[in-house]
């Protein structure tokens, strides 16, 4: 079994000095004791649920990180894409569904021809 401490700790840690936060703007942000934050940084801490899940919106990490401790870390601008398409509503989504594919068609074609 991972160390989810250890995977947690990093993972707030992280996300917190990605987003130029300090340990007392998490605590105050997400409604948690600072010493809550820096426990959780120095892997003392297995928080409960209602500690957690402010941590995991606030800070947008990616739960899977916990969840599914195997799977590849996505790089911060994959969590950003992800985050921000997460909050779409379904006619949003499906507006920016074909632009997507055509970027993502258009730069992978343009990579095959690079390689080539």
């Amino acid at each position: 079994m991972p160390d989810i401490e250890k995977i947690l700790g990093d993972a707030v840690k992280a996300a917190r000095l990605e987003q130029g936060l300090t340990q007392a703007q998490v605590a105050e942000m997400t409604g948690v004791d600072v010493r809550t934050v820096i426990n959780i940084e120095n892997y003392k801490n297995n928080p409960k649920f209602s500690t957690l899940f402010p941590l995991v919106r606030k800070l947008k990490l990616d739960a899977r990180a916990f969840f599914e401790p195997n799977a590849q870390a996505d790089s911060p601008s994959v969590r950003k894409l992800w985050f921000l398409t997460s909050d779409c509503t379904e006619q949003e989504a499906a507006t920016l569904l074909p632009v997507l594919e055509a970027v993502l068609s258009a730069l992978r074609a343009n990579q095959k021809d690079t390689i080539e």
